[in-house]
């Protein structure tokens, strides 16, 4: 998993500073490394949201290469790696807690209460763009990569730009195909 998250990484040139500095808080501050995907749907085990946001980013690279080759790799790598960074929670108040009972972990997870009820996408947003200055393209798809699963979908419903689309697809394929195996 390393060696594929850090081959993505290094396709970031322009915003490259911004990106390792978002990437030392993560490391340091947060459960960006060890946190699951969910709770219980799709890779709810430890280490699960990179696995899931690494398998998005290549998945996003494969389907922009053939629907719309103009966008760049970077604009790829940072929306697919960070769609669902606001699933670390905040930094210092983890999102996901591991379920312990008898002090051992279960396997299971559950959601925080401490940490500030907010859309996972817009925590993400919020994240990302307090260290990554984003376009505007990018915000939507970050904002809106949910698509119809989320009511806040409906806002930007036939308005979305390819990016949003693309991340969508990703993300839905990543989840529901690529990780179903696993």
């Amino acid at each position: 998993m390393e060696e594929r998250y850090n081959k993505l990484l290094s396709t970031i040139t322009e915003r490259k500073t911004e990106v390792d500095k978002f990437i030392e808080v993560l490391r340091s501050e947060t459960t960006w490394l060890t946190s699951p995907a969910s709770t219980k749907y799709h890779l709810n085990k430890e280490g699960g949201l990179l696995e899931h946001s690494v398998g998005v980013a290549e998945t996003l690279l494969r389907i922009r290469d053939a629907l719309a080759p103009g966008i760049s790799d970077e604009s790829c790598v940072i929306t697919g790696l960070f769609h669902d960074v606001g699933k670390v929670g905040m930094p210092g108040k983890p999102y996901y807690l591991p379920e312990v009972k008898n002090g051992k972990h279960t396997g299971a997870y559950t959601i925080n209460s401490e940490v500030v009820a907010m859309g996972l996408s817009l925590r993400s947003l919020y994240l990302i763009s307090q260290y990554i200055p984003l376009s505007d393209d990018e915000a939507q798809a970050i904002a809106y990569h949910d698509g119809m699963y989320v009511p806040e979908g409906r806002a930007v419903a036939h308005r979305e730009t390819p990016l949003l689309l693309l991340l969508h697809w990703a993300d839905m394929w990543a989840a529901s195909v690529r990780e179903k195996k696993r």
